[in-house]
C-alpha cells in the first residue's frame, strides 16, 4: 500500500483510536463479568494498537499471523519494541482464540482482567513508538 505521509499518520492515528475504544469495551465487559468478551475486545485493542505504527512504517499485514511477523522483524529485531510485547500479544491472542471458537473452553476472571491489563500495556508502549515517527 502506497500511502503520503499524512495519509499514514491519518491512518494510524484512526487505528489507535480504535484501539482505546476496543479497550474501554474489554473495561466495560470486565466489570459486568462479560468474561470472554473482554477477552476478545482486550485481543483486537492490542491488534489495533499494534497495526498503527506499522502503517507509519509503510507495512500493512492483513492477517494476525503477518501483524506478528511485522511487528517482529520492523520493531522487536530493531530494538524500539521488547519481546515481550510479542510475547503479551500471543498471550492475547490465544486466549482469544480459546474463548471465540472453543465450545468448552472457559476464562477466569483473572485471565480476563489480565488481558485487559496486557492491552492497556501494549498500548502505552505501541503509543510511545508512534510518537518517534512525529519528531
Amino acid at each position: 500500500m502506497t500511502l503520503e505521509p499524512d495519509d499514514k499518520k491519518a491512518l494510524s492515528d484512526i487505528r489507535m483510536a480504535k484501539a482505546r475504544e476496543f479497550l474501554s469495551d474489554a473495561e466495560a465487559n470486565l466489570k459486568d463479568h462479560r468474561l470472554k468478551t473482554a477477552v476478545n475486545r482486550s485481543y483486537y485493542a492490542a491488534l489495533n494498537a499494534v497495526r498503527s505504527p506499522l502503517i507509519m512504517d509503510g507495512a500493512n499485514p492483513l492477517s494476525h499471523d503477518g501483524v506478528l511477523t511485522v511487528l517482529s522483524l520492523k520493531f522487536v529485531k530493531t530494538g524500539r519494541l521488547s519481546v515481550e510485547v510479542v510475547k503479551q500479544f500471543k498471550t492475547l491472542l490465544s486466549r482469544r482464540t480459546d474463548v471465540d471458537y472453543g465450545d468448552f473452553d472457559a476464562i477466569g476472571t483473572d485471565d480476563a482482567a489480565d488481558s485487559v491489563k496486557l492491552a492497556a500495556g501494549i498500548i502505552e508502549r505501541i503509543d510511545a513508538v508512534r510518537g518517534t515517527f512525529y519528531q
